[in-house]
């Protein structure tokens, strides 16, 4: 990247350099240092908080940089948190039934020991074999490739299809939603392999740190969630300048003209929609071991629908405007929905914060979409323009 680019990009080291405080900060303040002055519960937020900011940074690539506006990015989030959280409820799962095992006369086989596993995984949905979609849950290693190979794979093809047909605008937008609905509805059924509604439970719990503190497993993902963070803004900041930047920037803009100079549109989207994709699975992989459970309705479509309002909000086509949307609107919704908000007295009526929530969320998606189509992001611009 070397001088040049931060030379080029001063919002990098401006970005970077917050960040770095920010968790910092909250490290020094957490209850695993000892001060105490932020709880374990807070600390999970805000990393999972850094997580969702990742996945909005990759949602600005997508529609803010190369005018995909993508519906479906969410379940390829989902799909990373499913990814890892199957291979977490597998290995804590083989602890416990071992360790019940261990006082038997005659040592348990292997065969008994994996029906015994998948006895206490899927009894809820009324079987005990493990489907073929567990094959690799039993290796750390394999199940960290599939948080990248499944969501990479499943937008190659599935983007490969679109954009080969020229499909654009709304009528993309439609299509990533329905694959969405589709593999929403697909693992809501019991003999999905995935425990159906139910989903994955107990993700919190990290196999071979059960004597380790939650104070102390909170603060480490946090720590790697900023550094994801991090390392995804610099590397979307990179690929959305200079040429490749040039390229997927007039291809929102203007993409007959783009293919007309000889470009191959469609490389260049498929390769941004790819990409944006293996993040938003990395930044999954992250979060639900911290939010402690995943169930198919994380991957449904409105998840995704919030995921375009956080960007519209924060300011699209500005990386950090996709930052501040997502953790302003993350931060307020667990602050209106978990009971941080006093209800408000009219004395005809009470208002209740976590039933006026959404509404609130989409007047302010109205009023910046009318009012300041830069969104947050934009008053930076502003503020500069306007220092002498």
């Amino acid at each position: 990247m070397g001088k040049s680019f931060l030379v080029q990009n001063p919002s990098v080291l401006w970005f970077l350099a917050a960040l770095g405080l920010f968790t910092i900060g909250v490290t020094l303040l957490s209850e695993a240092t000892g001060v105490g002055l932020v709880s374990t519960s807070f600390v999970k937020t805000l990393g999972k908080t850094l997580c969702l900011c990742l996945i909005a940074i990759a949602m600005d690539v997508v529609w803010g940089y190369c005018g995909i506006l993508s519906l479906g990015h969410f379940a390829f989030f989902g799909i990373g948190g499913y990814a890892v959280g199957m291979w977490l409820m597998y290995a804590r799962t083989e602890a416990i039934v071992v360790g019940n095992m261990a006082s038997q006369t005659i040592p348990p086989t292997s065969q008994e020991i994996s029906d015994a596993i998948g006895n206490q995984i899927f009894g809820v949905v009324g079987s005990s074999e493990f489907p073929l979609v567990w094959t690799f849950a039993d290796s750390l290693f394999l199940q960290l490739a599939m948080v990248v190979l499944i969501p990479g794979l499943l937008a190659l093809v599935f983007g490969w299809l679109a954009f080969r047909s020229r499909v654009t605008g709304v009528y993309l937008s439609i299509l990533t939603q329905a694959m969405t609905l589709a593999l929403s509805l697909y693992l809501f059924q019991n003999d999905s392999g995935l425990r159906g509604n139910n989903g994955l439970s107990g993700l919190q719990n990290i196999p071979g740190f059960e004597t380790t503190p939650q104070s102390t497993i909170s603060i480490v993902f946090f720590l790697a969630s900023a550094l994801a963070l991090a390392l995804g803004y610099v590397f979307f900041a990179w690929v959305v300048s200079g040429k490749m930047g040039g390229v997927i920037k007039g291809i929102r803009d203007n993409e007959a003209r783009v293919r007309f100079l000889g470009y191959h549109v469609e490389s260049y989207k498929l390769f941004i929609f790819t990409i944006t994709a293996v993040v938003s699975g990395i930044a999954g992989a992250l979060y639900y071991p911290q939010a402690g459970i995943i169930n198919p309705g994380e991957i449904a479509p409105i998840a995704s629908i919030y995921l375009a309002v956080w960007v519209a909000i924060g300011g699209r086509g500005r990386l950090y405007g996709a930052v501040i949307g997502a953790a302003f609107v993350s931060l307020l919704s667990s602050w209106f929905t978990g009971g941080g908000a006093p209800a408000i007295n009219l004395g005809f009526y009470t208002v209740q914060w976590t039933d006026w929530w959404l509404v609130l969320l989409g007047l302010s998606f109205v009023t910046v979409t009318l009012f300041f189509p830069k969104g947050i992001g934009g008053l930076f611009d502003y503020l500069v323009r306007k220092q002498p």
